[in-house]
Protein backbone atom coordinates (compact mmCIF):
# COMPACT_ATOMS: atom_id res chain seq x y z
CA UNK A 1 0.00 0.00 0.00
CA UNK A 2 2.73 2.39 0.81
CA UNK A 3 4.49 1.57 -2.48
CA UNK A 4 1.22 2.25 -4.51
CA UNK A 5 1.12 5.84 -2.58
CA UNK A 6 4.71 6.74 -3.11
CA UNK A 7 4.24 6.31 -6.65
CA UNK A 8 1.09 8.40 -6.88
CA UNK A 9 2.93 11.19 -5.08
CA UNK A 10 5.58 11.15 -7.75
CA UNK A 11 2.96 10.82 -11.29
CA UNK A 12 0.84 13.69 -10.10
CA UNK A 13 3.69 16.27 -9.59
CA UNK A 14 4.85 14.97 -12.60
CA UNK A 15 1.49 15.71 -14.20
CA UNK A 16 1.47 19.34 -12.80
CA UNK A 17 4.76 20.09 -14.21
CA UNK A 18 3.53 18.69 -17.79
CA UNK A 19 0.16 20.70 -17.39
CA UNK A 20 2.57 23.48 -16.76
CA UNK A 21 4.73 23.32 -20.01
CA UNK A 22 1.22 22.85 -21.70
CA UNK A 23 -0.40 26.22 -20.25
CA UNK A 24 2.80 27.60 -21.21
CA UNK A 25 2.80 26.98 -24.55
CA UNK A 26 -0.47 27.49 -24.75
CA UNK A 27 -0.21 31.56 -23.58
CA UNK A 28 2.88 32.36 -25.19
CA UNK A 29 1.30 30.75 -28.57
CA UNK A 30 -1.60 32.86 -28.27
CA UNK A 31 0.93 35.66 -28.40
CA UNK A 32 2.73 34.55 -31.10
CA UNK A 33 -0.33 33.67 -33.24
CA UNK A 34 -1.74 37.11 -32.48
CA UNK A 35 1.76 38.68 -33.52
CA UNK A 36 1.98 36.42 -36.77
CA UNK A 37 -1.70 37.54 -37.48
CA UNK A 38 -0.92 41.22 -37.42
CA UNK A 39 2.05 40.65 -39.98
CA UNK A 40 -1.16 40.18 -42.46
CA UNK A 41 -4.20 41.87 -41.30
CA UNK A 42 -4.81 44.58 -38.41
CA UNK A 43 -8.71 45.29 -38.01
CA UNK A 44 -7.11 49.36 -38.51
CA UNK A 45 -4.33 51.61 -39.19
CA UNK A 46 -2.22 51.58 -36.01
CA UNK A 47 -2.06 55.07 -36.32
CA UNK A 48 -5.50 55.61 -37.52
CA UNK A 49 -7.48 57.88 -34.77
CA UNK A 50 -10.80 58.42 -36.67
CA UNK A 51 -12.70 56.32 -33.56
CA UNK A 52 -14.72 58.35 -30.63
CA UNK A 53 -12.00 59.03 -27.82
CA UNK A 54 -12.21 56.56 -24.62
CA UNK A 55 -14.86 54.32 -26.58
CA UNK A 56 -15.87 51.06 -24.59
CA UNK A 57 -16.02 47.32 -26.36
CA UNK A 58 -18.43 47.48 -29.45
CA UNK A 59 -18.45 45.67 -32.78
CA UNK A 60 -16.22 48.45 -34.52
CA UNK A 61 -13.90 48.60 -31.62
CA UNK A 62 -13.29 45.34 -29.91
CA UNK A 63 -11.52 46.26 -26.48
CA UNK A 64 -12.31 50.25 -26.91
CA UNK A 65 -10.24 52.97 -27.71
CA UNK A 66 -7.74 54.63 -26.07
CA UNK A 67 -7.74 58.66 -25.49
CA UNK A 68 -6.60 59.29 -28.97
CA UNK A 69 -9.29 57.64 -30.44
CA UNK A 70 -6.83 54.43 -31.28
CA UNK A 71 -8.06 50.84 -31.83
CA UNK A 72 -7.02 49.64 -28.49
CA UNK A 73 -7.35 46.02 -30.12
CA UNK A 74 -4.88 47.11 -32.87
CA UNK A 75 -2.59 48.65 -30.52
CA UNK A 76 -2.05 44.91 -28.28
CA UNK A 77 -1.64 43.19 -32.08
CA UNK A 78 1.21 45.31 -33.26
CA UNK A 79 2.61 45.37 -29.43
CA UNK A 80 2.76 41.90 -29.64
CA UNK A 81 5.04 42.09 -32.35
CA UNK A 82 7.21 44.16 -30.96
CA UNK A 83 7.59 42.01 -27.55
CA UNK A 84 8.05 38.89 -29.34
CA UNK A 85 10.96 41.03 -31.83
CA UNK A 86 12.76 42.63 -28.12
CA UNK A 87 12.71 39.63 -26.34
CA UNK A 88 14.04 37.15 -29.18
CA UNK A 89 16.52 39.95 -30.59
CA UNK A 90 17.94 40.88 -27.08
CA UNK A 91 18.28 37.47 -26.06
CA UNK A 92 20.23 36.55 -28.89
CA UNK A 93 22.30 39.57 -28.51
CA UNK A 94 22.93 38.18 -24.80
CA UNK A 95 23.67 34.48 -26.01
CA UNK A 96 26.13 35.29 -28.21
CA UNK A 97 28.01 38.28 -26.02
CA UNK A 98 27.40 36.13 -22.96
CA UNK A 99 28.75 32.33 -24.49
CA UNK A 100 31.87 33.75 -26.31
CA UNK A 101 32.99 36.07 -23.24
CA UNK A 102 32.00 33.28 -20.73
CA UNK A 103 34.27 30.30 -22.88
CA UNK A 104 36.89 32.67 -23.19
CA UNK A 105 37.13 33.27 -19.51
CA UNK A 106 36.73 29.39 -18.76
CA UNK A 107 39.83 28.76 -20.97
CA UNK A 108 42.16 31.72 -20.12
CA UNK A 109 44.72 31.87 -17.87
CA UNK A 110 43.43 32.18 -14.18
CA UNK A 111 44.99 36.22 -13.88
CA UNK A 112 42.23 36.71 -17.07
CA UNK A 113 39.73 34.63 -16.05
CA UNK A 114 39.79 36.17 -12.70
CA UNK A 115 39.66 39.66 -14.69
CA UNK A 116 36.67 39.09 -16.52
CA UNK A 117 34.48 37.08 -13.27
CA UNK A 118 35.69 40.30 -11.13
CA UNK A 119 33.98 42.61 -13.98
CA UNK A 120 30.90 40.43 -14.44
CA UNK A 121 30.67 40.63 -10.90
CA UNK A 122 30.12 44.35 -11.00
CA UNK A 123 27.74 44.36 -13.94
CA UNK A 124 25.50 41.72 -12.43
CA UNK A 125 25.26 43.94 -9.29
CA UNK A 126 23.57 46.52 -11.35
CA UNK A 127 19.48 45.92 -12.59
CA UNK A 128 19.03 44.89 -16.11
CA UNK A 129 16.69 47.91 -16.34
CA UNK A 130 19.11 50.74 -15.28
CA UNK A 131 22.01 49.45 -17.00
CA UNK A 132 19.56 49.50 -20.03
CA UNK A 133 17.77 52.90 -19.79
CA UNK A 134 21.75 54.26 -19.22
CA UNK A 135 22.81 52.30 -22.53
CA UNK A 136 19.60 53.42 -24.30
CA UNK A 137 19.84 57.17 -22.92
CA UNK A 138 23.53 57.61 -24.14
CA UNK A 139 22.52 56.13 -27.78
CA UNK A 140 18.74 57.54 -28.42
CA UNK A 141 15.53 55.65 -28.06
CA UNK A 142 15.10 53.40 -31.24
CA UNK A 143 13.78 49.56 -31.20
CA UNK A 144 17.54 48.83 -31.99
CA UNK A 145 18.98 51.11 -29.28
CA UNK A 146 16.54 49.42 -26.81
CA UNK A 147 17.33 45.65 -27.91
CA UNK A 148 21.39 46.12 -27.84
CA UNK A 149 20.67 47.59 -24.91
CA UNK A 150 18.94 44.67 -23.05
CA UNK A 151 21.25 42.25 -24.83
CA UNK A 152 24.24 43.97 -23.43
CA UNK A 153 22.95 43.88 -20.06
CA UNK A 154 21.53 40.22 -19.88
CA UNK A 155 25.11 39.31 -21.34
CA UNK A 156 26.94 39.22 -18.22
CA UNK A 157 24.41 37.11 -16.66
CA UNK A 158 25.18 34.06 -19.37
CA UNK A 159 28.53 34.64 -19.68
CA UNK A 160 28.89 34.03 -15.81
CA UNK A 161 26.78 31.03 -16.60
CA UNK A 162 28.58 29.89 -19.62
CA UNK A 163 31.61 30.18 -17.68
CA UNK A 164 30.51 28.01 -14.51
CA UNK A 165 29.04 25.16 -16.81
CA UNK A 166 32.26 25.55 -19.39
CA UNK A 167 34.46 24.91 -16.26
CA UNK A 168 32.42 21.94 -14.89
CA UNK A 169 32.68 20.16 -18.38
CA UNK A 170 36.39 20.62 -18.74
CA UNK A 171 37.19 18.59 -15.54
CA UNK A 172 35.50 15.88 -16.91
CA UNK A 173 37.43 12.77 -18.62
CA UNK A 174 36.46 12.48 -21.60
CA UNK A 175 37.19 16.26 -22.26
CA UNK A 176 40.68 15.75 -20.96
CA UNK A 177 41.07 12.61 -23.12
CA UNK A 178 40.00 14.84 -26.05
CA UNK A 179 43.04 17.65 -25.68
CA UNK A 180 45.57 14.67 -24.32
CA UNK A 181 44.73 13.59 -28.03
CA UNK A 182 45.70 16.74 -29.35
CA UNK A 183 42.28 17.98 -30.66
CA UNK A 184 42.11 21.48 -30.50
CA UNK A 185 39.67 24.23 -28.80
CA UNK A 186 37.13 25.12 -31.14
CA UNK A 187 36.59 21.20 -31.45
CA UNK A 188 36.41 20.57 -28.13
CA UNK A 189 33.92 23.61 -27.66
CA UNK A 190 32.16 22.51 -31.14
CA UNK A 191 31.77 18.32 -29.52
CA UNK A 192 32.05 18.59 -26.24
CA UNK A 193 31.26 22.06 -24.77
CA UNK A 194 28.05 23.39 -26.17
CA UNK A 195 26.16 20.33 -26.63
CA UNK A 196 26.54 19.48 -22.53
CA UNK A 197 25.95 23.35 -21.77
CA UNK A 198 23.13 23.73 -23.51
CA UNK A 199 20.01 22.32 -21.77
CA UNK A 200 21.25 23.88 -19.04
CA UNK A 201 21.63 27.75 -20.93
CA UNK A 202 18.48 27.28 -22.80
CA UNK A 203 16.52 27.67 -19.92
CA UNK A 204 18.54 30.73 -18.34
CA UNK A 205 17.31 32.05 -22.26
CA UNK A 206 13.67 31.58 -21.73
CA UNK A 207 13.78 32.94 -18.18
CA UNK A 208 16.17 36.14 -19.87
CA UNK A 209 13.33 36.32 -22.33
CA UNK A 210 10.60 37.23 -19.95
CA UNK A 211 12.84 39.88 -17.92
CA UNK A 212 13.76 41.03 -21.72
CA UNK A 213 9.91 41.38 -22.14
CA UNK A 214 9.57 43.32 -19.02
CA UNK A 215 12.39 45.67 -19.61
CA UNK A 216 10.91 46.60 -23.11
CA UNK A 217 7.48 47.45 -21.01
CA UNK A 218 9.31 49.13 -18.53
CA UNK A 219 11.86 51.46 -20.81
CA UNK A 220 8.54 52.46 -23.26
CA UNK A 221 6.91 53.14 -19.77
CA UNK A 222 9.72 55.52 -19.35
CA UNK A 223 9.62 57.20 -22.54
CA UNK A 224 12.93 55.56 -23.32
CA UNK A 225 11.79 52.64 -25.35
CA UNK A 226 10.82 52.31 -29.30
CA UNK A 227 9.10 55.82 -30.14
CA UNK A 228 5.72 55.97 -32.16
CA UNK A 229 4.16 54.63 -34.36
CA UNK A 230 5.73 51.50 -32.54
CA UNK A 231 2.92 50.31 -30.02
CA UNK A 232 4.59 49.03 -26.93
CA UNK A 233 2.56 47.39 -24.37
CA UNK A 234 4.86 49.64 -21.85
CA UNK A 235 3.67 52.63 -23.66
CA UNK A 236 0.16 51.95 -23.97
CA UNK A 237 0.78 51.33 -19.87
CA UNK A 238 2.09 55.01 -19.96
CA UNK A 239 -0.63 56.44 -22.26
CA UNK A 240 -3.79 55.22 -20.14
CA UNK A 241 -2.78 55.73 -16.32
CA UNK A 242 -4.33 59.20 -16.80
CA UNK A 243 -8.04 57.51 -17.47
CA UNK A 244 -7.57 54.18 -15.65
CA UNK A 245 -10.89 55.34 -13.42
CA UNK A 246 -12.71 56.15 -16.34
CA UNK A 247 -11.52 53.50 -19.02
CA UNK A 248 -9.50 50.87 -17.12
CA UNK A 249 -9.63 48.85 -20.10
CA UNK A 250 -6.34 50.98 -21.69
CA UNK A 251 -4.52 49.75 -19.00
CA UNK A 252 -5.93 46.25 -18.03
CA UNK A 253 -5.79 44.72 -21.91
CA UNK A 254 -1.89 45.04 -22.11
CA UNK A 255 -1.16 44.42 -18.71
CA UNK A 256 -2.82 41.09 -19.12
CA UNK A 257 -1.32 40.85 -22.67
CA UNK A 258 2.01 41.67 -20.59
CA UNK A 259 1.14 38.95 -17.91
CA UNK A 260 0.17 36.02 -20.50
CA UNK A 261 3.58 36.08 -22.11
CA UNK A 262 6.10 36.44 -19.09
CA UNK A 263 3.93 34.22 -17.27
CA UNK A 264 3.84 31.69 -20.33
CA UNK A 265 7.69 32.13 -21.10
CA UNK A 266 8.29 30.93 -17.03
CA UNK A 267 6.04 27.77 -17.57
CA UNK A 268 7.97 26.99 -20.92
CA UNK A 269 11.39 27.31 -18.87
CA UNK A 270 10.23 25.56 -15.59
CA UNK A 271 9.39 22.64 -18.61
CA UNK A 272 12.37 23.10 -20.09
CA UNK A 273 14.95 22.49 -16.76
CA UNK A 274 12.92 19.31 -16.29
CA UNK A 275 13.96 18.01 -19.84
CA UNK A 276 17.28 19.49 -18.93
CA UNK A 277 17.18 17.35 -15.54
CA UNK A 278 15.50 14.62 -15.33
CA UNK A 279 16.73 13.06 -11.82
CA UNK A 280 15.15 16.96 -10.66
CA UNK A 281 11.40 15.29 -11.16
CA UNK A 282 12.18 12.94 -8.68
CA UNK A 283 13.60 15.66 -6.12
CA UNK A 284 10.56 17.55 -6.57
Amino acid sequence: MSAVVSALAVVAPARRRSWTLVAGLVLVGAVVLVAVISLVWLPYAPADTTGTRLEGPSLAHWIGTDKLGRDLATQLMSGARIALLVGLSSVAVGAVIGITVGLVAAFAESWLDDSISAALDVVIAFPVLLLAMLIVAAQGASLGSVIVAIGLAMSAVVARLTRVLTKRVLGEQYVTAARTSGTRWPGIVARHILPNIWPTLSVNLALQFGVAVLAEASLSYLGLGAPPPNASWGRLLQEAQGTVVTAPLGAIAPGIALIMLVIGVNFIADGLRDVADPARKGRR
